[in-house]
């Protein structure tokens, strides 16, 4: 393949109330409270220039609806200023930017970037440079990592049906905490680009950040020898990375070839394939926020964060595999993100295995049993819950006793009721089988005790069958 010259922007919603306000960073498809309609309109950045890709969305000239929710502020409509700084947001940023080796600017300013697509009420976005000169580790070699910025989430799409020249978007994303972390151009390969993209990705999971579709978006600037740097948006999907990159490789090669050179904006399609979306934005677009200070990140909020620093999933897994848990099971755990709950309940009870199983498998179980939700049986089944239970193993109930307990619990039996354990003349209920079903193994017998009494000593329902048969 022609030689290339790429780095990654990765962009990541943190788990935590918005970024200038208390609201909540949740998604809503419900009818919104009421609408409201915008004409955004260009500004000069700090240059005194207008930015390209600004100045092409003006030319559409398109009016924007916004739909609101209560759950949304004054500040999201662009009717109030800003708040101090989410102080959760800012540490788990921080976080990240220590696992990916970064250095902390202990001052920095809150900037607008312009934005007049319409994803925000005001015209622009609040971000700001929180960290910068750091690097990970590849097959390959280490890649820069160039800056760590803390920004607004833009407000979303509606699904509401969209005219030529109008767009319509919800308010309840607008503002949710994201970092955005820029590598430096240094990757040189299809490989070593879906390497890194992955890497990162791990460090981004073991911090406090949110899951699920939609909640991280990376985009690739790539470019070939006398070729022009080109963003491609939405690449993040690893099973058509290389096939996008190999594509894109190929129409640039074309464009040389032709004597061709346009700096654009694209988006990753399905196929592999890239779509204009708009000239790459310079850097007329940014100017300073005059409605917040100087952000001051002092020493104290640093240290805070590295004595919290979560551990990676490739450490985690050597510290499960210490308490001897199976390769199913910590897969399970890691999942589920329950290695927190797992390292409590250990100090309830040390039996690792148990715990784990509690945890991660018996809800699961009742879940499909019962067709219900998984997070409705784990929402029943929360962390206070399993250890109660837990907590009186060798004392009211006995291990076996625990997946019966928790079924019943799921079920709507309040928690010390299902604690009270049944008396069951279990030698009694063999002999009525047997009597029952004759002539059956005591395998079988076995079986049939074990599906009526779940939870009953197979050891002890052994040693019955072989005295009776």
């Amino acid at each position: 393949m022609v030689e290339i010259k790429a780095g990654l922007e990765i962009h990541q919603q943190l788990d935590t109330h918005k970024l200038f306000c208390n609201c909540p960073s949740i998604l809503r498809n419900d009818f919104p409270e009421f609408r409201v309609q915008r004409k955004l309109n260009p500004v000069a950045g700090e240059t005194g220039e207008i930015d390209i890709a600004a100045a092409y969305e003006a030319q559409k000239n398109k009016i924007f609806t916004y739909e609101v929710y209560n759950t949304n502020c004054l500040l999201e409509l662009d009717e109030e200023p800003p708040h101090e700084i989410n102080k959760e947001a800012l540490k788990i940023a921080i976080q990240i930017a220590l696992l990916l080796n970064c250095k902390i600017f202990p001052i920095t300013q809150v900037m607008r970037k312009t934005v007049i697509d319409g994803s925000n009420t005001s015209g622009f976005q609040r971000t700001a440079l929180i960290a910068y000169d750091g690097f990970i580790e590849t097959s390959q070699g280490k890649v820069g990592i160039d800056t760590i910025m803390l920004e607004e989430d833009a407000a979303r799409p509606s699904s509401a049906q969209e005219e030529y020249n109008s767009r319509t978007y919800k308010l309840d994303r607008l503002g949710i905490p994201l970092v955005e972390i820029a590598t430096a151009p240094d990757l040189r390969n299809p490989e070593q680009i879906k390497e890194a993209a992955l890497k990162i990705g791990e460090i981004l999971r073991a911090c406090k950040v949110k899951r699920g579709i939609g909640t991280i978006r990376q985009d690739l600037n790539i470019s070939i020898l006398s070729g022009e740097r080109v963003e491609i948006k939405g690449f993040q999907e690893p099973r058509i990375m290389i096939k996008t990159i190999e594509l894109e490789v190929e129409r640039q090669e074309k464009l040389v070839k032709e004597k061709k050179s346009i700096k654009e904006v694209r988006r990753a399609m399905p196929d592999g394939t890239t779509k204009f979306l708009r000239p790459l934005p310079g850097k007329s677009r940014m100017y300073p926020e005059t409605d917040l200070e100087l952000l001051k990140i002092p020493k104290e909020i640093i240290n805070e964060a590295k004595k919290t620093l979560p551990k990676l999933k490739t450490e985690l897994t050597g510290y499960l595999k210490e308490y001897g848990l199976n390769d199913e099971l910590i897969k399970l755990i890691l999942q589920e993100n329950k290695i927190e709950e797992f390292k409590s309940l250990l100090s309830t009870l040390n039996n690792p295995n148990l715990i784990a199983k509690s945890l991660v498998v018996f809800p699961k179980e009742f879940s499909v049993k019962l067709n219900k939700p998984i997070e409705e049986i784990q929402e029943i089944l929360n962390q206070d819950i399993v250890e109660s239970i837990l907590s009186e193993v060798g004392k009211k109930i006995s291990e076996n006793d625990v997946k019966l307990i928790m079924q019943k619990i799921v079920s709507g039996t309040p928690l010390q009721e299902a604690l009270k354990k049944e008396k069951i003349n279990i030698e009694e209920e063999i002999f009525s089988l047997i009597k029952e079903k004759p002539g059956l193994s005591q395998g079988a017998y076995m079986g049939l005790i074990m599906a009526k009494f779940p939870g009953i000593s197979g050891k002890e329902v052994a040693e019955i069958l072989k005295k009776k048969l």
